[in-house]
């Protein structure tokens, strides 16, 4: 095997012989070709030996259907694109690989397709890890190396498989913006992005966005409503995901999970709060229940540093070089690790320490993926978790489309939940038509608040009520709504096994 030395001094006489026809080949001499055999890391790899470490990801998706949840939708193809990391693994969006039933990737210029398997996948952050068991996929590749956050007006390149295509294509843009946003794929995390008006279309999700021959950024979505604008998901996340899976498992960003509210652009509601006329600051409107910071934090508490960053009265702080919202600190930690926090209490300085963690709210905003949905199915009933996969099922105008007691759920959950031991909203997704459940498709789409007396504060709980004595009547109860569901008990435990072997329903429950 050559040295790189020896290497070089080969590419430059085949470039003098031979400049068109030994190009590409000569830079795949150049950039793999090392002493010990391993994948080699990118010291700025030229966009000519890009074609060794972008890949071509085929998937075949099927989704779940969030009503009827032992079905799931029709299977359908999706191209995306990807790029080799060290390790031997590829990099790409979550969305690429999301309720996947198989996976392939195709490299430029090879007919040969390899079967993938998802490793690692970050719903919250749209990043997924492939592996690929045959390794011979990997010869001649050359793992990319990650850089830091490009320079607004700087010039990057977008390189992937737009709307499939058997050839690379890249595109060229400049560096517009960079910001905290939220993430399509999830619907609710909010991250750093890189905006930049290189095209980035279907087909592009998942592969490098380089600058002087290293990957700043991971493109992954496009602003339909306008032209030329896209997105990159930046490196400071990129590194955070493959930090976060060094243990075997994903663990998430994290959050304080508290409600704040920028009202010390007031001065009179500084001194209301007696905050120090020097100091700025955030303020507290209320903890999230059982997150990390319910103990340590307190409603119109005024944080004023995190870990050392000062916070200005819009909550934002400079970190990595940028003016970003306080939440970039939180994730720039692992799940588990600690922030310091500087408060002022009824004008009182104070420090406090806490522990990142994933604080959800009990209605998660969050799209869910790769596991099947979970319901009770009694009597032709059928109970779901409320989601917002749940509500999606309205179609895209589902914010307004939804009814108004599940859309003030949705919206203020975390602050009109006062109830400790409640997991999860119950609803009554739909109901399979049968003598016993006559006249009750009214009550379809509500959220449940008890059966037969017992409260239902998760899935589990439903599936209790019912195996309950009930005497003549299973009541049901929901929320907002005064009436009363009865279902005659006797017919209902006779016509329960009919109802599941005429709808094929394969079992009563899943309730993991």
């Amino acid at each position: 095997m050559l040295r790189p030395d020896q290497a070089r001094k080969v590419a430059s006489l085949l470039w003098e012989q031979h400049p068109m026809n030994w190009r590409k080949r000569v830079l795949a001499v150049v950039i793999v070709v090392t002493g010990s055999g391993h994948l080699s890391v990118s010291q700025g790899a030229k966009p000519e030996g890009l074609s060794h470490s972008v890949v071509l990801i085929r998937s075949i998706r099927q989704d779940f259907d969030y009503v009827t949840p032992w079905k799931r939708e029709a299977m359908r193809a999706g191209i995306g694109s990807g790029f080799v990391i060290e390790g031997k693994r590829i990099l790409t969006n979550a969305h690429n690989v999301s309720n996947c039933k198989y996976v392939e990737l195709t490299r430029e210029n090879i007919a040969k397709r390899y079967p993938a398997r998802v490793a690692f996948i970050a719903h919250d952050c749209d990043l997924a890890t492939l592996t690929v068991d045959d390794e011979g996929f990997f010869d001649a590749a050359v793992a990319l190396e990650l850089a830091g956050i490009p320079k607004v007006n700087s010039t990057v390149s977008t390189y992937g498989f737009p709307v499939g295509g058997y050839r690379i294509s890249v595109t060229k843009g400049v560096v517009s913006r960079i910001e905290t946003d939220t993430y399509v794929h999830s619907g609710a995390d909010d991250h750093l992005v890189i905006q930049t008006d290189a095209a980035i279309n279907p087909g592009n999700s998942g592969g490098p966005v380089m600058q002087d021959g290293k990957v700043v950024g991971v493109a992954f979505q496009c602003m339909r409503k306008a032209e030329n604008i896209g997105y990159l998901i930046p490196t400071t996340v990129v590194r955070h995901f493959l930090a976060d899976i060094e243990d075997g498992k994903y663990d998430g960003f994290g959050s304080l999970g508290v409600i704040l509210y920028p009202g010390l652009h007031s001065t009179g509601y500084k001194d209301y709060l007696r905050v120090p006329p020097h100091e700025d600051g955030v303020v507290v409107i209320s903890t999230m229940m059982h997150s990390s910071v319910e103990s340590i934090l307190e409603p119109n508490d005024v944080i004023t540093q995190i870990d050392g960053y000062n916070i200005d009265d819009d909550a934002m702080v400079h970190i990595h070089g940028l003016r970003l919202h306080m939440s970039a600190v939180i994730q720039a930690k692992q799940i588990g690790e600690t922030v310091r926090l500087a408060f002022y209490r009824h004008g009182k300085f104070m420090t406090k320490t806490a522990t990142v963690a994933v604080n959800r709210p009990v209605f998660q905003h969050v799209r869910q993926y790769d596991h099947p949905p979970r319901y009770v199915c009694f009597a032709g009933l059928v109970f779901v978790p409320a989601t917002r996969n749940f509500l999606e099922t309205w179609g895209p105008d589902w914010p307004t489309e939804i009814p108004h007691y599940l859309r003030y759920l949705f919206r203020y959950s975390m602050e009109l939940n006062t109830d400790r031991q409640r997991k999860e909203y119950v609803i009554l997704s739909e109901i399979m038509p049968d003598e016993v459940n006559s006249y009750a498709n009214e009550f379809r789409r509500q959220a449940v608040e008890n059966i037969n007396g017992v409260t239902i504060w998760s899935l589990s709980d439903v599936h209790r009520a019912f195996e309950q004595s009930a005497g003549s009547f299973h009541t049901l109860k929901f929320m907002g709504d005064n009436r009363t569901l009865p279902i005659d008990a006797a017919k209902a435990q006779l016509r329960h096994p009919s109802i599941l072997a005429k709808y094929h329903i394969p079992a009563e429950a899943r309730l993991e």
